[in-house]
């Protein structure tokens, strides 16, 4: 729920916002919150800077539990935890929709008329947790109510027992509240009309030529034959990628006929002009290849400058090889820093079949990273349905640019314990002969992301985690390193080609994805599953994050360093500037929430803290015991400026009467 008319349009953040993680956050957590703060970038138009000196930032510490206030508050440093097992981009971005103005969604006024909330299963003390706000202090600024938002609780939330406290009145929506894989459509669309965002700032482009404008592309000139927008080819595919053949009417995507080419042809497909910010992009897109092996398909890009107005041709990549009768997932890294268009060029190398060509379908470019690796799983549904419980099926094996090995485990069932889940873990290997490596293997994140192959980058709900390798850490009940040397803590496996490799302990998740969730959506397309695999050195988020100059950044309103920053305030307390001091606000705690709110602010809390530093403890029986007495108090009072009222008055009346006595008797005389 979005807060409108309660915290004002005061309460919102600029859209770039300033932040200081705290040294006291896992690394593995720093590296997944740089994650999110890239889907905010990608998908809206919030952005994030480390904390200059600006008056208010958020601070983001591990505490106990994952929690934020609501909205902008002002108080200079406020404070967003990242506790343990809290380190979900999911939950990160979760933590942040609150940061920026986001109350959960059953909280909306209009709750009731689409959920029920079971009264009687909620657990003693946590019936505050499903308050509402009306529409006469909050706004859900004209968005339908979203069983699929990131910010709706589960219908098992805070439960007493085994039955849901919500039951929603639509029952297929019963296991679809409390997703907490990505933003959902109407997230993002009350971001934007929140924040007044038009669209996200790394976002560049995205194509899946279901338009006959074929998204502003055009037909590079100087060819000798052309792309054409098409929903079928001879020699394949016979369905796009977008929608698998599955809507009459649509299901359209580029094909460049090489059968009918000439010796020497070329198709080029150049991309709208692009305006880039950041120097480093993403090309992503299915191809469908049925060529010739000798034929190919390069990537350029067309970049203009003073010196090219017409922009210059370079080269990116080539990709050949073999063709295949499907559509496969391909990642082209770019490093463009002027205006640019994106070239597909098709050549017709050799001879061959009169049938056959190249096709292109779902094309997004964005400013992000590429990720390393794709491990694609065919018929996965059937996968997931015949595979035991707690068996599991590796990833081949990938090398980082560093020269670490590692593979992704996958448990189609479930870990024993976890049915129809799917649990997912990282492991380091090594290779026979493989030299070099610094062990144990320091700080490097592995992120695994079940793809949510929707069409549009943006609109994707992806899965992931990671898994970051720390040097410092045993294994459970030894003395050995767990993150060590394959070959001194792991055991010696076969790979399919018959040769051996050393495969280290894994770490993960028995709770990656559920069945139910996997089936939804894009993420198994065509039969198939897309995990994509990345492992990137975090050694950098290791190292305390920098404090502002002591002059602070241009417009800001702090001239010296801010005076909260060495300040500490005990259990999760918050400091405040006050008159140009530092003081603690205490907060109302609820460990199973995952929202803290200021001190005074309703929320039903069942203890709480008090004192300078916010060090005391204060519970509801002392407050009901200081209101008692406080009350006692108040009438003794009371009975005192009573009992004193009362004389005064009588004093009053007396003089009054004997006033009147000599009047009257002057008068008589």
């Amino acid at each position: 729920m979005l807060i409108q008319l309660f915290l004002g349009d005061q309460y919102r953040w600029p859209k770039t916002i300033p932040y200081y993680m705290e040294d006291d956050l896992e690394i593995n957590a720093k590296g997944v919150i740089l994650k999110a703060f890239e889907q905010y970038r990608l998908k809206t138009c919030i952005d994030f800077k480390p904390w200059n000196g600006e008056a208010n930032y958020i601070s983001i510490f591990k505490g106990g539990g994952c929690f934020s206030s609501v909205g902008n508050r002002h108080v200079g440093k406020q404070r967003l935890s990242i506790g343990t097992n809290c380190d979900r981009i999911a939950t990160i971005e979760h933590e942040f929709l609150h940061a920026l103005g986001f109350w959960h969604e059953q909280s909306r006024s209009d709750r009731d008329d689409y959920v029920k909330i079971m009264w009687d299963r909620i657990s003693e003390g946590r019936e505050h947790n499903f308050n509402t706000y009306n529409d006469t202090t909050s706004s859900s600024l004209g968005v339908p109510y979203d069983y699929g938002s990131m910010m709706h609780y589960s219908k098992n939330a805070f439960r007493n027992g085994t039955e849901p406290t919500i039951v929603t009145k639509i029952p297929a929506f019963s296991d679809v509240i409390g997703q907490r894989m990505e933003f959902s459509d109407s997230d993002l669309l009350k971001l934007h009309r929140l924040y007044n965002c038009t669209q996200g700032s790394t976002f560049l482009d995205s194509c899946d030529f279901e338009r006959e404008n074929i998204c502003g592309m055009i037909q590079g000139q100087g060819d000798k034959a052309d792309w054409v927008r098409t929903t079928k080819a001879d020699g394949g595919p016979n369905t796009d990628y977008s929608n698998m053949g599955k809507c009459t009417g649509s299901g359209y995507f580029m094909h460049f006929s090489t059968g009918n080419a000439s010796i020497g042809d070329t198709a080029l497909l150049e991309s709208r002009l692009l305006y880039p910010k950041r120097g480093y992009q993403c090309l992503q897109f299915f191809y469908y290849n049925t060529a010739h092996t000798s034929d190919t398909l390069k990537i350029h890009v067309r970049e203009y400058d003073k010196a090219n107005p017409n922009g210059k041709l370079r080269l990116i990549k080539t990709i050949d090889g073999p063709p295949e009768e499907l559509w496969q997932l391909h990642h082209v890294s770019l490093d463009v820093k002027t205006k640019f268009r994106v070239v597909f060029e098709g050549a017709k190398v050799a001879s061959g079949s009169v049938n056959g060509g190249m096709s292109l379908d779902d094309i997004n470019l964005s400013e992000t990273t590429c990720p390393e690796f794709i491990w694609c799983v065919k018929n996965f549904s059937n996968v997931m349905d015949t595979t035991p419980m707690n068996t599991s099926i590796f990833s081949p094996l990938f090398t980082s640019k560093e020269g670490y090995t590692f593979q992704m485990e996958l448990y189609p069932s479930g870990k024993a314990g976890y049915p129809n889940e799917l649990s997912a873990y990282a492991h380091l290997a090594v290779r026979q002969g493989e030299t070099g490596q610094k062990w144990p293997c320091p700080w490097k994140q592995m992120t695994m992301m079940l793809m949510d192959q929707h069409p549009h980058i943006q609109k994707r709900m992806s899965n992931q985690r990671s898994v970051t390798t720390d040097p410092n850490m045993k294994a459970t009940g030894s003395d050995l390193f767990f993150w060590d040397d394959p070959r001194k803590v792991g055991v010696e496996v076969k790979d399919t080609d018959g040769t051996t490799y050393f495969r280290g302990p894994g770490a993960g998740t028995a709770v990656y994805l559920t069945h139910l969730r996997a089936k939804s959506r894009d993420f198994i397309k065509g039969g198939d599953a897309i995990f994509l695999l990345t492992m990137e050195d975090v050694s950098h988020l290791t190292v305390t994050q920098p404090l502002p100059s002591p002059t602070g950044p241009p417009g800001t309103t702090t001239t010296t360093t801010d005076v909260c920053h060495n300040v500490q305030c005990l259990n999760d307390g918050i400091c405040v500037v006050d008159e140009g001091k530092a003081a603690c606000r205490c907060v109302l705690f609820d460990k199973t929430a995952d929202v803290t709110l200021l001190k005074g602010c309703d929320v039903g809390d069942d203890w709480w803290y008090y004192g300078d530093s916010c060090q005391h403890r204060g519970s509801t029986q002392d407050k009901t015991n200081l209101a008692l007495a406080t009350s006692l108090s108040v009438l003794g009072v009371m009975l005192v400026i009573t009992a004193i009222s009362v004389i005064c008055v009588k004093k009053k009346y007396m003089k009054r009467g004997n006033d009147d006595l000599v009047m009257s008797n002057m008068n008589a005389t």
